[in-house]
């Protein structure tokens, strides 16, 4: 007769479906983005702006009927949250351009070369220790995104400035926000409730790149008309409301949740698999596909990931 799993083998096994899952779910981000811009050619924007209403709104409404303590933020934070709401609005903005310039695939990997900026930037501004892992990292990202984007290369800057651009700014933006999170939940702030304020703050700073700046913005719209895009039929807007609902609530939630079974070092190490689906999904539903010079600098982007991770978890250890 087999042996039955023991009850921590049943924890890690929850632990590691959690995190698969989160992955997986995550992975539609750049999916669903690229099928809305592509389909109905909504611009990046008004994209941005609803994704963030369609998280607040229904976040909202779940905290004030099952936990309603959590809608309270003192008046202290509220400085910090508009900050943080305008750092989002900037990653949210930058994130769907450059899905919508360069592709669900190019788009995602060139996300996780946050990994790199955030060690750069928590040496630089918090100083902490930028050991030789984080070393080799950054060295991998950075070289990847040069690959991945094609900034190797003068032709690519003057054929797609833009895409490059907004690809870099993605990764920069992202560990922005990854750093001001992690000090934040220090201060023993709720994660749902900053969820809930810096999205709605970066819902405001997006409604007003649209409506301020339209016409010098790539991606916004001209008219305060176009904020309800036309274009944009039943099933446009359910799509929509589905990017709101799942990468960012149900995505979110499920990496919450395998970090209750799993070290966080190992939840984030599996979540790093999202290029990875990212890039295969895209291929078969867009036909996207990396060429070898993206495929290495894809493969050192994520490196550069594991290499943080496992690094980081070893000093925990220690």
């Amino acid at each position: 007769m087999s042996e039955q799993p023991t009850i921590e083998q049943r924890n890690l096994n929850r632990g590691y479906l959690f995190a698969f899952l989160a992955a997986a779910i995550l992975s539609t981000t750049g999916i669903l983005i690229r099928y809305l811009t592509q389909t109905y050619a909504l611009p990046a924007l008004i994209l941005a702006f609803w994704r963030d209403i369609f998280v607040v709104v229904p976040l909202g409404l779940i905290l004030s009927i099952f936990v309603p303590r959590l809608l309270k933020l003192p008046m202290r934070h509220l400085p910090l949250m508009i900050v943080y709401g305008l750092v989002l609005s900037l990653f949210n903005a930058n994130w769907t351009l450059s899905v919508a310039i360069n592709g669900a695939a190019v788009g995602t990997v060139l996300c996780y070369s946050s990994a790199a900026f955030t060690a750069l930037l928590g040496w630089w501004f918090l100083k902490e220790k930028l050991g030789w892992g984080k070393i080799v990292a950054v060295l991998l990202s950075l070289l990847g995104c040069l690959l991945v984007s094609g900034a190797l290369y003068a032709s690519a800057w003057s054929a797609n400035f833009l895409g490059i651009f907004t690809g870099v700014a993605t990764g920069l933006c992202y560990a922005v926000y990854s750093l001001m999170g992690r000090s934040f939940s220090q201060k023993g702030l709720n994660n749902w409730t900053m969820q809930l304020y810096t999205f709605a703050f970066a819902a405001v700073f997006l409604l007003a790149y649209n409506l301020l700046a339209g016409s010098v913005l790539p991606g916004a719209a001209q008219t305060p008309a176009q904020m309800i895009w036309s274009a944009l039929d039943f099933k446009g807007w359910a799509i929509l409301f589905l990017l709101a609902a799942g990468p960012t609530l149900l995505g979110f939630g499920t990496y919450n949740l395998s970090l209750t079974y799993l070290p966080s070092s190992v939840a984030n190490l599996i979540v790093t698999l999202e290029p990875v689906f990212t890039t295969i999904t895209a291929y078969f539903v867009f036909g996207e596909v990396l060429t070898p010079i993206q495929l290495i600098g894809g493969l050192m982007i994520v490196g550069g990931v594991v290499v943080i991770r496992v690094t980081e978890g070893l000093r925990t250890k220690r």
